[in-house]
């Protein structure tokens, strides 16, 4: 093998390689790297001519990286990955003091659960540490769950994301992950909702559905199980986000199979009502997953200690929303963390 000078290889354009292809954008990453736009065009010049490829090609919205960058990305994650365990060895982390930042990824019926006892406990142990939250999509139309969320493990595996939190039973040996709490779904309706009184198979058959869908699919998790029966409902609406979902169903006479913890924890607020469902739904653990590799930096493991012990039971009881006395509100309390 041909030996290569590393003497005249400047890691710091690696990291600007990461930076850049983390944001999309040179701005952005500029501002992430406290560097000006400028110096991170004049960076992303060397980087080419040292990889010798275009790297990031331009668009009107940012950038994208090359064929060459997609192959080299992993292979400098892990390099990185590598120098930053070798300097978190070096310097111990002190979470009361630290200033870190880093990056958690849900899907935004989690975070909806989750965000707040996390700052709390944030707030706690790392009270000068930031978070920055990424949204997580499953791979639309993939009904297998391992599948659907292959890109989030691949995301952490190139550290474009410390931790994730997903809906996820099977997680590959080369990943940590620890159960945070498990999910089923109820039905969600305005308060007083005829639904109620009687929530029979056949009303809810006969009602107006609303189903959370960012493609717009209105094909939802009950359906299956409906036609297993050789039943169905009307989708009336979709909408591309739960917390639209939850602020729709109070203003209308909607119903909505939504996650459990969510609708108790955003009930009150929304002066709704949750309602088992007439037929068995799915079920699932939401996990907290990082890679091994990930652990080996004191600070991703303290986050992931963190996450760990912040569930959605960390929450005032009052925010759950599920307490009262209304006859019109069967579902039970919050289901126990793991």
């Amino acid at each position: 093998m041909k030996d290569i000078d590393l003497s005249r290889a400047d890691l710091n354009l690696l990291v600007l390689f990461e930076a850049v292809l983390q944001e999309g954008h040179v701005g952005r990453a500029a501002e992430r790297l406290s560097l000006s736009p400028s110096a991170v065009s004049h960076g992303l010049g060397r980087l080419r001519r040292m990889l010798q490829d275009p790297v990031f090609l331009r668009t009107p919205r940012g950038v994208v990286p090359t064929a060459r960058a997609l192959e080299l990305a992993l292979p400098i994650a892990e390099v990185l990955s590598g120098v930053r365990r070798v300097m978190a060895a070096a310097e111990r982390f002190d979470p009361a003091r630290s200033r870190r930042r880093f990056t958690i990824g849900a899907p935004d019926g989690v975070s909806a659960v989750l965000l707040v006892p996390i700052l709390a406990a944030l707030g706690r142990e790392g009270p000068g540490i930031d978070l920055d939250l990424r949204q997580l999509l499953p791979k639309p139309g993939t009904v297998d769950p391992r599948r659907a969320w292959q890109a989030v493990l691949d995301d952490l595996e190139v550290r474009a994301i410390d931790l994730a939190i997903v809906p996820l039973d099977e997680i590959p040996q080369r990943f940590a992950a620890q159960t945070l709490y498990e999910e089923d779904f109820v039905v969600a309706a305005r308060a007083g909702h005829p639904f109620s009184a009687d929530p029979s198979l056949e009303l809810y058959c006969e009602m107006r559905h609303l189903v959370v869908s960012l493609t717009g699919d209105a094909h939802g998790i009950f359906d299956e199980a409906l036609a297993a029966v050789g039943r169905s409902r009307r989708v009336a609406v979709t909408v591309p986000n739960f917390m639209q979902a939850l602020a729709l169903l109070a203003g209308t006479d909607l119903l909505a199979a939504l996650p459990r913890h969510l609708v108790e924890m955003h009930a009150e607020r929304f002066g709704l009502i949750c309602v088992e469902a007439p037929l068995p739904g799915p079920a699932t653990r939401i996990q907290a997953v990082a890679t091994r590799a990930a652990m080996m930096d004191p600070g991703v493991a303290w986050l992931f200690r963190v996450v760990g012990q912040a569930g959605p039971d960390d929450v005032p009881p009052r925010s759950f929303g599920m307490s009262g006395t209304r006859p019109d509100e069967p579902c039970t309390g919050p289901l126990k963390s793991e």
